[in-house]
């Protein structure tokens, strides 16, 4: 995995924390100094912090299993949605929905009625309702999808949460907590690291910040990703390798066997 450089994260402002009289003493080991009033964040913590994390990201992905983006606020949305659906993991940038985690059912029953819906427009079903039924399944259907983004695709719980702003994020945290997922965040200077099992001390305000923390992040998904798809494959080949030299194996065996066999009647005969 690429490490992002001392001078990439300074230019894109992650060393920036919030006013001093803002800050969260819990946040003292990762904050450097204070200047003009504002905290500056350790930038070497944060490229430890960031590359553990990474290398954990790497391994959920490698096992096949998924990881939830969490980012309400406005300068994260786009960069979530495009970043995180690159490497196909389940992301929110909408009002989180309370009990999406700990209460997973009333996920699937959301899911479940968006189907429903898709399924009515493509059986002729909405051709027999009246104009009115139409527009409110249709509006029913669009809200549902907003709200729950590519969470939609999401059959079985995440195995990880990763939130930008632990502050905005409290209800995904605590529900991540009930069910003792790990949890990735971008902490800033006036939150509270406190049950975040990976802190990634930065900027969690500007959009050149977050940019940055999720390209690292998602690359190194992409590598578990693509560890794992390759170590499919040689499988696959370990496997077609077997399959060829069984058969070559077993006719091995039955002409030793026939040497074997033949040799004893010589014996006999003797």
């Amino acid at each position: 995995m690429q490490k992002p450089t001392f001078q990439q994260l300074l230019d894109a402002g992650v060393h920036f924390g919030h006013l001093k009289r803002k800050w969260n003493p819990a946040m003292a080991p990762y904050i450097f100094m204070e200047r003009n009033g504002i905290h500056i964040i350790d930038l070497h913590k944060t490229i430890a912090k960031l590359d553990e994390a990474a290398a954990a990201m790497k391994q959920v992905a490698k096992s096949g299993r998924s990881i939830l983006f969490v980012a309400t606020k406005k300068q994260a949305k786009e960069i979530i949605a495009t970043k995180v659906a690159e490497v196909g993991m389940p992301y929110i940038t909408e009002r989180w929905w309370g009990g999406m985690l700990t209460n997973f059912q009333t996920l699937r029953r959301a899911i479940k009625k968006i189907n429903t819906i898709d399924k009515m427009e493509t059986n002729g079903t909405f051709e027999k309702l009246s104009k009115r039924e139409r527009l409110q399944l249709t509006r029913e259907k669009d809200k549902l999808n907003k709200r729950l983004g590519s969470v939609a695709d999401m059959t079985k719980l995440p195995a990880a949460v990763f939130v930008i702003d632990v502050m905005k994020e409290k209800i995904a945290i605590k529900e991540a907590q009930k069910l003792f997922m790990p949890i990735f965040a971008m902490v800033d200077t006036n939150s509270n690291p406190k049950g975040i099992d990976y802190v990634i001390p930065s900027n969690d305000d500007a959009s050149q910040s977050i940019e940055l923390i999720l390209d690292v992040i998602t690359k190194a998904i992409k590598e578990g990703l693509d560890e794992r798809k390759a170590e499919r494959v040689d499988k696959d080949k370990q496997k077609e390798v077997k399959k060829t030299k069984a058969p070559i194996k077993k006719q091995a065996e039955a002409e030793v066997e026939e040497v074997k066999t033949e040799e004893k009647n010589n014996s006999v005969e003797e």
